[in-house]
């Protein structure tokens, strides 16, 4: 008999460990937690120190939309979750996930610099 053993067994909790909602954890990991109302949606989102991706599941589009507006991260999917399929659009993170883009016209800002000249004739 094989076990595999390349992603953990699912786990529930009835309250996640700050670790797993505020740190930019790489792996099979997937939080649901409870919010009161959108504005308590957002500040949890937003209650990190990174912002590389979320992922809002909602079947109100203008929800959708505040909400995306408002999360602090580089990349909102919304019912989805690591989209990486839909061509060459920008990618990067907020805060500490990291400054910058890759892909899209954001991404050659890093080979370039912008200068300003002025000159009175």
């Amino acid at each position: 008999m094989t076990t595999d053993t390349s992603s953990p067994p699912p786990s529930s909790t009835t309250s996640a460990p700050t670790c797993v909602v505020r740190e930019e954890i790489f792996g099979s990991v997937g939080v649901i937690t409870t919010f009161t109302d959108i504005d308590d949606a957002i500040a949890q989102a937003n209650d990190t120190d990174y912002g590389l991706a979320a992922s809002v599941w909602t079947t109100d589009l203008t929800t959708a939309h505040r909400m995306a507006a408002a999360i602090e991260a580089g990349t909102v999917w919304i019912n989805t979750w690591a989209e990486m399929s839909t061509g060459n659009l920008p990618f990067g993170g907020h805060k500490q996930s990291g400054p910058g883009r890759e892909g899209g016209l954001e991404g050659l800002d890093t080979y370039t610099q912008v200068k300003t000249v002025r000159i009175a004739l």
